[in-house]
């Protein structure tokens, strides 16, 4: 599933490209997504202008015109292709699963602009598309969500309020979207290594230091992997052609058995499982 870092790269892709452009045509080829796509979905977003497009968590928000959000997620294997008029054989995947190529199948939805169409694929359906009629709904949309890791408030303050009495592993409370928006499976790993902190220690027994480590580490981990351009885990590429790098920066992700990156330290990438989730730390230094 792409992350906050993936989902920031793919929004960067698609602004550059249909910011101001007005949506020509629709086309639906299959509505059962995690949400079925509702019969007025074309009708409702064609003729709209995008007049900005935004993300929160893993989330793209464009906002249209007559005062029109539409929702994005990308489940766990959805992309976004840029398809240019009168270019061929160029990259069009903006997000980080499958070919950097359109696939031939599962192209579910389509949106035609003058010189360009932004097309959905999804093999497993788990993305979806929703849209609000208001800003309220926007708000009450966000709002049913933790606040942001990269967020200033995100801080030492709200994480000591959230967890102090808390006996859930912090590994699941950095997956837990109600508490933090946006960190997934692979960042709470990297994440945890950064900060010392075996995932299996529970929220309510971190010290001051470790919960400021958290704070820090989760913005520094992530920010890193923007800069980056996203993680390539299965080769995720930009509309530009550029390769995400982020995975060669991994310390403990997808490292098992390998020694420890922390030069100080002897210890080995162990891989456990949490909540069905594959967790990977070192059991030395994070002990």
């Amino acid at each position: 599933m792409p992350e906050l870092p993936e989902v920031e790269i793919v929004k960067q892709s698609l602004a550059k490209n249909v910011i101001s452009q007005k949506i020509l045509k629709v086309i639906v080829r299959n509505r059962n997504l995690r949400f079925k796509i509702p019969k007025n979905f074309e009708n409702t977003i064609k003729n709209q202008k995008i007049i900005s497009i935004r993300r929160f968590s893993k989330y793209l928000i464009i906002k249209l015109s007559k005062k029109l959000y539409c929702i994005l997620h990308l489940g766990m294997s959805g992309t976004l292709h840029l398809v240019k008029k009168n270019k061929k054989n160029t990259i069009t995947n903006s997000s980080f699963y499958h070919s950097p190529f359109l696939p031939n199948k599962h192209n579910h939805v389509e949106l035609v602009f003058k010189n360009l169409r932004v097309i959905y694929n999804d093999p497993r359906r788990f993305g979806y598309f929703k849209i609000l009629d208001n800003q309220i709904k926007l708000k009450n949309f966000i709002n049913n969500y933790g606040i942001e890791p990269l967020n200033r408030n995100f801080n030492f303050y709200y994480v000591k309020k959230k967890l102090h009495d808390k006996r859930k592993n912090i590994k699941n409370y950095l997956l837990d979207q109600k508490f933090v928006s946006g960190i997934g499976n692979i960042y709470a790993s990297e994440i945890l290594f950064e900060s010392k902190i075996n995932p299996k220690k529970k929220s309510c027994d971190l010290s001051d230091q470790e919960l400021r480590n958290i704070v820090k580490y989760s913005k520094i981990v992530l920010n890193k992997s923007i800069k980056k351009g996203g993680s390539s885990i299965r080769n995720f590429v930009n509309t530009s052609g550029d390769f995400g790098s982020f995975q060669k920066c991994f310390k403990v992700y997808e490292r098992e058995g390998k020694k420890c990156p922390d030069r100080k330290c002897e210890g080995e990438i162990k891989r456990i499982i949490i909540s069905n989730r594959s967790t990977f730390y070192c059991n030395c230094c994070q002990n």
